[in-house]
């Protein structure tokens, strides 16, 4: 008995005005659920884990790490509210502790479903893939910025709302300054508008080359905003969309074939019959080349140019890939070196005749070549 009315004396302390028994109950609730926080982990985790690796299923096991904080962050919060609440406090400071413990209960809800906003990624893409929707792939980027602004403003709405405030009244309030916002914020409509016509019209896709803006390089990314081009000089250009969708865009990555064009001169001592085989050769060299498209292919002897005598060579190689294209343009330019040689023929190049009359009236010439 003595040692209960010590107990009893012991506890009856008070710190602060507040009983010691208080103090505590608070460190016990807080023990209890700290050690919850820990079994939830190492039990409930740590089982599902298994189930997941078991099924062999990534989005699964990610979802096990996703909700791991925020239901930490729940727990601990809880913890907390029922610790604090030991206290006999002033109903305004238990007020303000049941608002602060809804709040990061809103804030841990709303943050298990960002982090988890990447699985639904995962599924999308995975959907998108299996029923080839090829324009829906270039919008996912855009599509998860969207929905993590919406949980953003959701969570932040609630909250405000929780806290006993108006929200009506504040959105009325911003009214007031909206022709203001609006003004400034019309290029980011313009450049968000200029973006969904990107995606809808296709005008490229990531990983297209591209000139446009007076940009040329590889499309990396196509936000809300801007669409990001990697320059071959490797800098990064962040080019409005509001300007693509109104400026011409060329597309390299579209196009399956690269031309080739040229006029190859012949000295003008040529005999007619060797230019005609040279022109035959040539296009038959061309229509045998595994690496030229054979829809369209021109050779002919074409003019009388000041120094030479010009064929006209036309035609497109079956890549277009800057580094194969220009080893086909040499394979043809060889080969048409070869032809010329067969045959003994000369290439022109510009040259100029001189004629001086002498007083005898014969006239003498000299051939100035440049």
């Amino acid at each position: 008995m003595d040692i209960y009315a010590y107990l009893k004396n012991f506890l009856t302390i008070t710190v602060f005005n507040i009983p010691l028994s208080e103090f505590l109950f608070s460190l016990l609730i807080l023990f209890v659920f700290f050690i919850f926080k820990h079994l939830f982990v190492k039990l409930i985790v740590g089982t599902l884990r298994k189930i997941s690796s078991k099924t062999m299923r990534k989005y699964e096991e990610g979802l096990v790490d996703i909700i791991e904080p925020p239901v930490k962050l729940i727990i601990t919060s809880t913890g907390f509210f029922f610790a604090i609440n030991v206290f006999t406090l002033p109903n305004d400071i238990k007020l303000l502790i049941f608002n602060l413990y809804k709040t990061s209960l809103i804030i841990g809800i709303f943050w298990a479903l960002y982090r988890s906003e990447i699985i639904f990624k995962q599924f999308l893409e995975k959907y998108v893939y299996s029923k080839q929707i090829e324009i829906a792939v270039d919008f996912l980027p855009l599509f998860r910025k969207f929905i993590r602004a919406a949980l953003i403003i959701f969570a932040v709405t609630i909250i405000i709302q929780e806290w006993g405030y108006n929200i009506g009244a504040i959105i009325t309030g911003l009214g007031i300054g909206g022709l203001a916002v609006a003004l400034a914020a019309k290029d980011t409509l313009a450049n968000f508008f200029g973006s969904l016509m990107i995606i809808f019209d296709r005008p490229f896709a990531i990983g297209d080359w591209i000139i446009v803006a007076d940009t040329e390089g590889i499309v990396e990314e196509i936000g809300f905003r801007t669409t990001k081009i990697r320059t071959f000089d490797k800098a990064l250009v962040s080019v409005p969309n509001s300007k693509i969708a109104t400026d011409n865009v060329v597309n390299w990555s579209r196009r399956d074939r690269r031309r080739i064009m040229c006029r190859v001169g012949a000295t003008y001592s040529t005999p007619p019959a060797s230019l005609k085989k040279a022109v035959t050769d040539i296009n038959d060299m061309l229509v045998n080349h595994e690496k030229i498209n054979k829809e369209t292919i021109m050779v002919f002897f074409d003019e009388f140019a000041s120094s030479s005598l010009n064929i006209f060579v036309y035609c497109f190689a079956d890549t277009s890939v800057w580094a194969e294209y220009l080893a086909i343009k040499e394979d043809v330019y060889f080969n048409i070196m070869d032809i010329f040689q067969k045959h003994g023929i000369s290439f022109a190049f510009p040259s100029m005749s001189l004629y001086h009359e002498t007083d005898d009236e014969s006239p003498l010439v000299i051939k100035q070549k440049d």
